[in-house]
């Protein structure tokens, strides 16, 4: 659905970056935040580029109406008109029928106050957004239907109480997503600001706080989300607390960050939307202090941002060994036919070739060969391309890794999902011991970095990461045309990233999707039971256990997850069935 990434093909395995002397030096004027306004006004029509698209605009209240509804419907059918969606703007609740909602990729809740849907209106919402639909809150979007539980969660959170109109300091906690790209690390306007009854950072990823200091009357003890996404029972959920005023629907900044949110939930670009918590800045955008330059060429420092010059060198953390579990992060973007890395796991050493040599290279190079293109394991491992290729933005738009280490295995996500698994068994190299270094690979090879972070000791997030569960023939694992009912059919079918296919791995032993369990019918043990869809109920025909040999097993009957048949085309049915480690019970899990 995103334009596809070209990119030059790799030069080299392990180019390394280099950070040019001078640029440890840049006067603090080079690294401090551009102002918003004076990159936004253009950056509207930026996205023209999308495959065209429609919204639907719902702005019904059953409480306060806010005057600023007729300009955010003008804002939003502005910027639709420049970046190729159609807006269809409606009061009328009798839109949200299951017919209605499937022509549309985002439907927008704007300044929505109260009960706005009866409840057939509600489950048909509900199935849009477990089906992949997306949805846009904006403002008094979380003023909306408190008695509903599917629609607190999908908002984040609801709305307690507000001040008065002020001005405030938004701090841009995350600056890969499209919707808070084009802004500084801080971000100074007047909006009213809503207090919430809870905070939504375990839930969502928070893109955007509010600097309790900087204004009178805010009650969540310093710690403020204001704007913010999730990944949401199949579906995408992004949601900001600005657009109270008249006046933010012609402010420039605020108009593109909603933009953002636009494209995003209507899956026109990636980010990684998993909550975050516990990492820790190793660059944070205002001093390299702690990096070192190996090798040739460089980076530039301006606007919190690292970009690369000539090579090939590396930049590297010199400050600190990384040793047992990590999991780093960092944002970075391609400005068009591009090559770059992030390397791990080298010792510390001023050649650039001590981390080829001595370490793993993740890519960043979209069209090089399969085992040295973005996301592979340069020269080990290749990425999962199709997974990689549905999770990559385009040239020019931010991209997140996630480097997870877990002893000596490496997981690779990019934007929230994903695409490689990767198992060091080289006893001269380790993953988790060593410094890590970013590339900067030649003249021409023009690739940014930001927000350079890591957390000792595990993952990204706590609980599992949905994404697919793949089988024989490379198909997914699959719910039937998205349907949640009980009894609906599981199946194979060619990987597509829509919620039907995203699977989360619990724990407990349970394999959710759209917000249901993966069920044994009956409970059932003979070959050939029918595995279905089914509300969870924490019975043993739901739970499932992967084993070694690459087989599920459904520990209550002791048979194994299987495809049927002995050609698997969509469609394909599965069940339960005697494990024998054939390619049909083979799966691979997120």
């Amino acid at each position: 659905m995103r334009t596809p990434l070209t990119a030059v093909a790799g030069l080299l395995a392990g180019a390394v970056l280099a950070l040019a002397p001078q640029a440890s030096a840049l006067p603090p004027a080079l690294s401090a935040p551009v102002a918003a306004e004076s990159r936004t006004a253009s950056a509207e029509t930026r996205a023209a580029a999308d495959p065209a698209y429609k919204i639907l605009v719902f702005s019904k209240t059953a409480g306060y109406r806010h005057s600023s509804i007729d300009d955010g419907v003008a804002a939003l059918q502005g910027l639709g008109a420049a970046n190729n969606f159609t807006v269809d703007a409606t009061e009328n609740a009798q839109s949200f029928t299951a017919g209605n909602l499937a022509q549309y990729k985002a439907v927008v809740f704007l300044s929505t106050t109260g009960d706005v849907l009866d409840a057939g209106q509600q489950t048909a919402f509900e199935q849009y957004v477990k089906a992949g639909g997306g949805y846009v809150g904006i403002h008094a979007a979380a003023d909306t239907e408190y008695d509903w539980p599917f629609y607190e969660g999908l908002a984040g959170a609801l709305f307690h109480s507000h001040p008065a109109i002020q001005s405030a300091t938004v701090k841009v906690e995350d600056r890969a997503h499209d919707a808070t790209a084009h802004l500084g690390t801080t971000w100074q306007r007047t909006d009213e600001w809503y207090n919430y009854r809870t905070n939504p950072r375990t839930t969502a990823r928070v893109l955007a706080a509010l600097d309790e200091s900087s204004y009178s009357g805010g009650n969540m003890a310093g710690d403020h989300p204001i704007a913010w996404c999730k990944d949401y029972q199949g579906g995408r959920a992004f949601y900001t607390g600005g657009g109270h005023t008249d006046e933010s629907y012609t402010d420039p900044a605020f108009r593109r960050h909603l933009l953002g949110g636009v494209r995003w939930a209507a899956g026109m670009t990636d980010a990684d939307c998993r909550p975050e918590t516990g990492y820790t800045a190793l660059f944070d955008g205002s001093s390299t202090a702690g990096w070192k330059q190996a090798g040739p060429g460089g980076f530039t420092l301006a606007d919190g941002t690292l970009t690369s010059q000539g090579g090939l060198g590396m930049l590297w953390h010199s400050a600190k060994e990384i040793t047992g579990d990590y999991s780093l992060k960092l944002d970075w973007r391609a400005a068009g036919d591009d090559n770059s890395g992030v390397f791990l796991g080298f010792p510390a050493s001023d050649d650039p070739w001590s981390a080829v040599n001595n370490g793993y290279e993740i890519q960043i190079d979209a069209t090089d060969a399969a085992d040295r293109t973005t996301g592979a394991v340069y020269g080990f491992r290749s990425a999962d391309i199709a997974a990689r290729d549905a999770a990559l933005n385009p040239p020019g738009e931010w991209n997140t890794y996630e480097l997870r280490v877990t002893g000596e295995r490496l997981e690779i996500f990019l934007n929230g999902r994903k695409i490689n698994d990767f198992t060091n068994t080289d006893p001269a190299r380790s993953l988790r011991q060593g410094h890590i270094g970013l590339q900067n690979h030649g003249d021409g090879d023009d690739v940014a970095f930001r927000n350079i972070r890591i957390k000792q000791g595990g993952g990204q997030q706590p609980g599992p990461v949905p994404g697919a569960v793949k089988g024989v023939n490379g198909k997914c694992l699959d719910v039937d045309n998205s349907a949640t009912a009980d009894g609906t059919k599981i199946q194979l079918w060619t990987c597509n990233g829509t919620g039907a296919q995203s699977w989360t791995v619990a724990g407990d032993g349970t394999m959710k999707a759209l917000g249901k369990c993966l069920d044994v019918s009956g409970g059932g043990s003979a070959d050939g039971t029918k595995v279905q869809l089914w509300t969870c109920n924490g019975t043993g025909a739901q739970k499932w256990a992967p084993q070694a040999d690459g087989t599920v097993r459904n520990p209550q009957s002791g048979k194994c997850l299987d495809a049927s048949g002995g050609v698997w085309n969509d469609g394909t049915a599965v069940h339960l069935w005697t494990c024998h480690t054939g390619a049909n019970q083979k799966w691979t899990l997120p």
